[in-house]
């Protein structure tokens, strides 16, 4: 065993048996333990719910959404097979969209309708996930059987109609034909035959979905639709793989994924991650302050014993490591302990999810997502803390004069 290291063990347990330096040895690892540990647990929840958010909105929405710049795709089955031929696309579907008016035997309101195509939307969005009753699947291709086009609403829309499964209600676009009295709104009839929850009032009281088929022809559009919506194997390189479908295509189409999509509220979730691990990491830069206290006190109870070991030939550094590791061993052992307390208490929450969030969120209960790299950098951010608070005593104890000590102590 190392000179240094054997002394610095010697130096702990004897500071076990004399209370005050014990107390002070203990708040200090309890420091690092505490500051560990919340920093550990916040990073977890914080990416837990950037996590969770993300796979809310991306539930009901696809990766990349294509566009042009007139607003309309004439050969989307063309364009579509296209898109699908370049590397990282898992699935493409066309879409219609538009703002209209929903109404029913309570009343009506604002919606967003969709109109999606059946045979492909299983590519990009899984909406039997979402539903709450009823199949994505029974959306018809609608109409020319001379049945009732189908519809599937968002739970909170549908509570704001007072419909269910089976209710009819009505689409109407203020935008029709011009006559001689004025513009005719376009009416369309439709059977509620199913229900989603996404979990997002966003989307919840304003998402109806119908067959493209029957958003084409009660918007006019013809064989036309408004864009494809894409997915890709790889979410995190949905940004890339956009801007080569850009480069494939050319100028006149235009591709969004969802990080652009929604970059305010994830560069908003960001900073304030960004900004909670600073404030919790004071917790650790405290706990050093005890560190340095507690070795500042140590120095001199035993500025005899350091007077001692120099008059037999220890050197300065030597002496200096002496306490550097005895700091080492405290900012090690909170490090630890704190380590294992953040583990355990994510999985605590991640099982039993006993931390309800409020009706605003829209998440039921309290996520957490533990990432290995964050928590290696949390381990290794606060023992490097500790090591820089025993620089300052350890140097105080190399100082000790061993002839003028022993001379006056």
């Amino acid at each position: 065993m190392y000179f240094e290291w054997f002394v610095s063990q010697r130096y702990l347990r004897a500071k076990q048996r004399q209370g005050f330096l014990s107390l002070i040895t203990i708040i200090s690892i309890g420091g690092v333990l505490v500051g560990v540990m919340a920093l550990i647990i916040v990073l977890a929840v914080m990416t837990g719910f950037s996590k969770g958010l993300r796979d809310k909105i991306l539930g009901i929405n696809s990766h990349i959404v294509l566009r042009t710049l007139d607003g309309r795709i004439q050969d989307h089955a063309r364009l579509a097979a296209q898109v699908a031929e370049i590397a990282g696309v898992a699935g493409v579907s066309p879409y219609v969209y538009a703002q209209t008016m929903i109404s029913a035997g309570r009343g009506g309101t604002g919606a967003v309708l969709r109109g999606i195509d059946p045979r492909s939307i299983g590519q990009v969005l899984d909406l039997d996930r979402y539903m709450f009753a009823g199949r994505a699947a029974e959306l018809a291709e609608a109409g020319a059987d001379g049945r009732i086009p189908a519809i599937i609403l968002g739970r909170d829309l549908a509570r704001q109609l007072g419909v269910g499964q089976g209710d009819p209600v009505r689409l109407i676009l203020a935008d029709g034909p011009l006559t001689p009295i004025g513009i005719i709104p376009r009416v369309q009839t439709c059977r509620v035959v199913g229900i989603f929850e996404s979990g997002m009032y966003e989307y919840d009281s304003v998402f109806a979905f119908v067959s493209l088929s029957t958003a084409q022809r009660f918007l006019d559009l013809g064989q036309a639709v408004h864009g494809l919506e894409i997915r890709v194997t790889d979410i995190d390189r949905a940004g890339e793989i956009a801007r080569q479908i850009e480069a494939r295509l050319g100028r006149r189409y235009v591709a969004r994924d969802w990080i652009s999509t929604n970059k305010n509220l994830f560069s908003a979730l960001r900073l304030e991650k960004t900004a909670m691990s600073i404030v919790v990491a004071l917790i650790v830069i405290v706990a050093a302050f005890n560190i340095v206290s507690t070795l500042i006190m140590l120095v001199m109870e035993k500025r005899r014993d350091i007077a001692v070991l120099k008059a037999m030939g220890a050197s300065a550094g030597a002496i200096m490591r002496i306490f550097v590791f005895e700091g080492l061993i405290i900012g090690l052992t909170g490090t630890a302990l704190g380590v294992a307390g953040g583990l355990t208490a994510c999985r605590l929450l991640a099982k039993y999810r006993f931390i309800k969030l409020p009706d605003v969120y829209p998440l039921s209960t309290l996520p957490v997502e533990v990432v290995p790299a964050d928590v290696l950098a949390i381990a290794a951010t606060a023992i490097l803390i500790s090591l820089a608070a025993t620089i300052y005593p350890a140097w105080q104890a190399a100082r000790v004069e061993p002839a003028t000590t022993l001379r006056y102590e």
